[in-house]
């Protein structure tokens, strides 16, 4: 069985109009399959449904490219815009020319696994009470209320992965699975782009992290990844603090050192992006496990320079050093860890908490719609919910 393939336009040939593709890969730009995204735009087929994380900022190798070139209809994903990132993707949601279905990043891969399994629906917890449950089917079990979550299947996916064998047996590096294991079992055809193409045989079965069942086609990249080349997200730095009625509040750094002291031994934590990740800077000697939803448990500070591993990053896109006893997973495992309630904590950023902690962490009245990400899964499950921000 030879599944391997000149290139990626040969790879996609037979990709029509209208497909449903979805695109693996993470945050700012991990592990993302930049030769067949290509590919795509290049061939120009036309009326795609993309399933994604996000879509990327303008002109990145991503679905950004995709919406750019007039070739999306429809898209399911956990980010649609980002707060002062106009893109093509935006400006074609407002006019119309988009359809939008916002799915927490959770309930997204659980989705595909499903469609994969040939489980058509199942209940979870994470949109109850939000915008997404309005219209949608309920039950209640065990005194809780539950949304139904209707399965996902796609015509293609397209993922990026270390290496594969010429049967199609896929192996993952580091935290470079997330999303693309569930996407791949959703599919019809599931292409991988890869490092490295070896013989049959030599990947020990042990490291193969997707089997060759669930892939269709392989190719080598023409695009080795590079860390130096993936966008690092651009903020006010750490240490300047805002002002308010002339006097200067908490730094981002100090608020998240304040934070750090909150955290109780002993326990597993989850840090959302932005200043909640500058709180794995502040745990030294403590008896914390960290847990990031792109699939990784057991991380510790923020890395840069000779100290960085491409496929070692947080739910920030950060690079991260790792602990000993550290696991990597895919997405689906670390959102059973959240919804399952093994999270013993969850540190998010917001746009607006009130007075009884109602949170609003993912559009504000200005966007069309805005990003979900995993924070309603993460908070679904959790048994303690800590908010960092500034006024």
């Amino acid at each position: 069985m030879n599944k391997v393939f000149a290139s990626a336009a040969e790879a996609i040939a037979d990709l029509p109009d209208g497909a449903t593709v979805a695109l693996g890969g993470f945050s700012v730009g991990h592990r993302f399959a930049l030769g067949l995204i290509t590919a795509l735009r290049d061939k120009g087929a036309k009326n795609l449904c993309l399933v994604c994380n996000s879509m990327g900022a303008p002109g990145e190798l991503r679905g950004q490219v995709l919406a750019e070139n007039k070739q999306v209809r429809k898209l399911i994903a956990a980010f649609s815009v980002r707060p002062g990132m106009p893109t093509a993707t935006e400006e074609q949601i407002v006019s119309g020319e988009i359809e939008v279905e916002l799915v927490p990043q959770g309930i997204l891969v659980e989705r595909c696994r499903a469609g994969g399994a040939g489980i058509p629906a199942f209940y979870a917890a994470a949109s109850v009470g939000t915008d997404l449950a309005k219209g949608r089917e309920t039950r209640e079990f065990d005194g809780r209320t539950y949304v139904l979550e209707t399965a996902i299947k796609v015509d293609y996916a397209f993922i990026r992965a270390h290496r594969a064998d010429r049967a199609g047996n896929v192996q993952f590096r580091g935290g470079s699975q997330n999303l693309s294991p569930a996407f791949a079992k959703s599919a019809r055809i599931t292409v991988v782009e890869v490092d490295e193409i070896v013989e049959v045989g030599e990947l020990p079965p042990e490291s193969v992290t997707l089997p060759g069942i669930f892939v269709a086609r392989v190719f080598k990249s023409e695009r080795p990844f590079d860390a130096k080349q993936v966008p690092q997200s651009k903020r006010r730095p750490a240490d300047t603090a805002k002002v308010y009625n002339g006097k200067s509040a908490l730094t981002r750094a100090g608020i998240a050192k304040r934070a750090a002291g909150l955290l109780r031994e002993g326990t597993y934590v989850n840090l959302g992006t932005g200043i909640p990740t500058m709180i794995s800077n502040n745990l030294d000697g403590r008896d914390i496990v960290l847990h990031a939803e792109n699939g990784v448990l057991g991380y510790g500070k923020m890395v840069s320079g000779d100290a960085v591993d491409p496929d070692y990053y947080n739910a920030s896109g950060q690079y991260i050093e790792l602990k000993p006893g550290a696991s990597f997973f895919d997405s689906v495992t670390s959102f059973e860890m959240a919804r399952g309630g093994r999270i013993d904590t969850v540190v998010l950023g917001a746009y607006e908490v009130d007075q009884s902690g109602s949170v609003a962490n993912w559009s504000t009245k200005n966007e069309k719609l805005g990003g979900i990400g995993g924070a309603m899964d993460l908070i679904s499950g959790a048994s303690e919910l800590i908010i960092v921000m500034e006024h």
